[in-house]
């Protein structure tokens, strides 16, 4: 299948690129766009034989729910068989944007966008060429992020193409994702909302709507019923095995290059993920990637998939990476890291 680009302005975008894009979607095709948070493999999510189409060119299992990608907020009510009243909350504050609400989904969203089960994710994107595409098919959008399953997720477009180039009908570039990390879940269906999956929304901003909320224990790596994409065990994988160093920064340092120093003398290439802090001291050996300085998360985020895509083209053996604190986004990078791992951590 040869895959169509276009190339659009990323805030004024053009509406005939689009137009003919949004076609596609109405079709049942499959077209790559960009969020603020990564790009996203569209399909017609009313449409099942479509969706299922994702799953294929994704290599995703089927049980892995989808989210529905929205255009304005009044479409929840089209999905949603009731909104409860923590989920017209938060979506007062923080739609567009990247948060996705699991509520009870209607009769007609099929089964192979919520994995059989009787809730439906559902998100309004603030970026605009996302926002325009979905308006201009008319339909709501179900879109995981587009790369092939377990992979680190797109950021740009040439990311999506590594991945997809001739699965799919189309990709449209409009330049790097903002945030970087995917959008942050929470189920509005428990008796207390609970965080299915960190993001762009931080928990913090979570509880200032809400007051409280629970954290599900599969982003402790628990083995649940995933309701929300992103809950499976492995996720987000570079090509080479990954184990995560968790410590504080000085203890975090140590560790690294005890790690590191064990790993070279086994005669093994040694690649390494690490802040601008501990950038000087990694062995020149290694073939070391720098996601930012640790006391910025957005900037580590935003960084983050980059960083782990860039050790594919790489012949390293094994990859050690440093983790960060868990305050704001920091959440969310290190629910990605430990999926990236596998869970292999040292603390």
């Amino acid at each position: 299948m040869y895959t169509k680009y276009y190339r659009v302005d990323p805030v004024c975008p053009d509406a005939a690129m689009l137009a003919e894009a949004a076609a596609l979607l109405r079709q049942g095709e499959l077209v790559a766009f960009p969020t603020e948070t990564v790009y996203g493999l569209g399909a017609n999510g009313l449409d099942a034989a479509a969706v299922k189409r994702i799953f294929q060119a994704k290599g995703r299992p089927a049980d892995n729910p989808l989210i529905l990608h929205i255009a304005d907020a009044d479409n929840l009510a089209e999905l949603a068989a009731a909104v409860p009243a923590s989920a017209r909350a938060l979506v007062e504050c923080y739609w567009p944007g990247p948060l996705t609400v699991v509520v009870e989904r209607q009769g007609h969203v099929p089964d192979a966008v919520t994995g059989g089960l009787n809730t439906v994710a559902v998100r309004l994107p603030s970026s605009p060429v996302a926002r325009e595409l979905i308006r201009l098919a008319g339909i709501p959008v179900a879109a995981p992020s587009a790369n092939t399953s377990g992979r680190p997720s797109p950021t740009t477009a040439q990311d999506v193409l590594a991945d997809l180039e001739g699965k799919i009908a189309a990709v449209i570039d409009a330049g790097p994702c903002d945030i970087g990390v995917e959008s942050t879940v929470i189920d509005c269906t428990t008796p207390v909302p609970t965080l299915l999956r960190p993001g762009g929304i931080t928990y913090e901003m979570l509880i200032a709507v809400l007051g409280d909320i629970e954290v599900d224990p599969a982003l402790a790596g628990a083995q649940t019923v995933p309701k929300s994409p992103g809950m499976k065990y492995t996720h987000y994988a570079p090509a080479a095995p990954l184990t995560l160093i968790e410590a504080e920064p000085v203890r975090s340092a140590g560790l690294l290059i005890r790690e590191i120093n064990k790993a070279l003398t086994a005669g093994k290439t040694v690649g390494a993920i690490v802040s601008a802090e501990l950038a000087d001291i990694v062995p020149p050996t290694v073939m070391t990637a720098v996601y930012g300085s640790r006391t910025d998360a957005a900037a580590v985020a935003a960084n983050l998939y980059t960083v782990l895509r860039s050790f594919d083209d790489k012949a390293v053996d094994v990859i050690y990476a440093e983790g960060i604190a868990e305050q704001g986004l920091g959440l969310a990078v290190m629910n990605r890291l430990r999926k990236a791992a596998g869970y292999r951590i040292l603390r």
